[in-house]
């Protein structure tokens, strides 16, 4: 059974950092990729960011690109989301997902990862940036 577990959020001042986690099993962990999405109240779900543990490709959204940094440790079936310099309109609640393939496209000098071609996803945790 696949099981994807996101951990970490909680409440931040703006220009502050947090890091979440997302605990994977089930699944050959080398062969997926991994991202970070985010739904704000109100508003669709939306790529943040994700990495492809086939090859170690990163991709970030423009809103977070230079802000957030996504990696993994593969030893431990970990994805982890540094987020530096938060801001008010990064709170949201963030799920991780996992797909074989890598759901981004490149369009006009952004990277778009799209929520719709993940396969499996975890519960969420929130994060709350004040200002």
């Amino acid at each position: 059974e696949v099981q994807l577990q996101a951990s970490g959020g909680g409440l931040v001042q703006a220009g502050g950092s947090l890091r979440l986690s997302c605990a994977a099993s089930g699944f050959t962990f080398d062969d997926y990729a991994i991202g970070w999405f985010r739904q704000a109240p109100g508003k669709e779900r939306e790529g943040v960011s994700c990495i492809s543990n086939r090859d170690g490709s990163t991709y970030y959204a423009h809103s977070v690109k230079g802000r957030f940094t996504i990696s993994s440790d593969n030893a431990k079936n970990t994805v982890y989301l540094q987020m530096n310099s938060l801001k008010p309109e990064d709170t949201a609640v963030y799920y991780c997902a996992a797909d074989r393939f890598t759901p981004v496209t490149y369009f006009g000098g952004t990277y778009y990862i799209n929520p719709g071609g993940m396969n499996y996803w975890g519960k969420g945790t929130l994060v709350t940036v004040s200002s």
